[in-house]
């Protein structure tokens, strides 16, 4: 069975044989809306939710013990296929040779049963923290995928790519790990043009016209990149 609950903002697969155990991951996930879950109960499953090109999951937690393999197998097949987001491997065992192969499959961390979900959900944000600043990052905001390295943002189903200036990307990175609550126009000039530069608000102003020229489906009526509390936030 697959579940799938996308009002939250970023995507997390769980992919867990134990229905008890998965749903209760799955609400205790969304609990704060920081998170959309989706979940599966097999390898075959998880592999078909991962291989939709309309979804982008941003972490996997993993079960070990899966009906149709390991989740050790698992991780390593998608490491090998590319997939470089946060995996937190699942476990019925803590023993120092099981952690260490389930490392040496890719995994980014290792959470032994029975685990704290409060636990839990801290490492998986502690990893997602640790991807936000690699050259591997990618994102979903919108319709788009937002790979900040390549300076794109990437409308898969018109299969449209969108060039970014350095700091288009810095303003939509900002604005993405501030969630839905809005940042003011001096805190985005501090952070992306540096504190002691000589910028004024105008200067912002116009990069987010720009950036809404390319894109909002309508500029004139912002839907993605929303003016909010002094400055800006993006919809979830």
């Amino acid at each position: 069975m697959i579940e799938a609950d996308m009002g939250g903002e970023r995507l997390i697969l769980v992919v867990d044989d134990d229905d008890t155990l998965r749903q209760l991951l799955i609400e205790q996930l969304q609990v704060d809306g920081e998170f959309n879950v989706a979940g599966a109960a097999s390898v075959k499953q998880a592999q078909g939710l991962l291989d939709n090109r309309d979804a982008h999951f941003d972490a996997v937690i993993l079960d070990v013990g899966l009906p149709d393999g390991d989740g050790r197998d698992f991780c390593a097949t998608l490491r090998e296929q590319g997939f470089r987001m946060p995996i937190i491997m699942l476990t019925g065992s803590d023993d120092e040779a099981d952690v260490v192969r389930g490392l040496d499959a890719g995994a980014n961390d290792y959470v032994a049963k029975p685990f704290r979900i409060a636990e839990l959900i801290a490492r998986l944000r502690a990893q997602r923290r640790i991807f936000e600043n690699t050259e591997d990052a990618v994102f979903t905001i919108g319709p788009y995928i937002f790979r900040p390295s390549a300076k794109t943002l990437t409308e898969v189903p018109r299969n449209r790519r969108i060039r970014l200036t350095e700091k288009e990307v810095a303003i939509l990175k900002f604005l993405y790990r501030a969630g839905a609550s809005p940042v003011t126009r001096q805190v985005l000039l501090d952070e992306v043009w540096g504190y002691n530069a000589s910028v004024t608000t105008h200067t912002l102003e116009t990069h987010i016209y720009r950036l809404r020229q390319k894109i909002e489906p309508n500029p004139a009526s912002a839907s993605l990149l929303l003016t909010e509390g002094g400055g800006y936030r993006l919809a979830p």
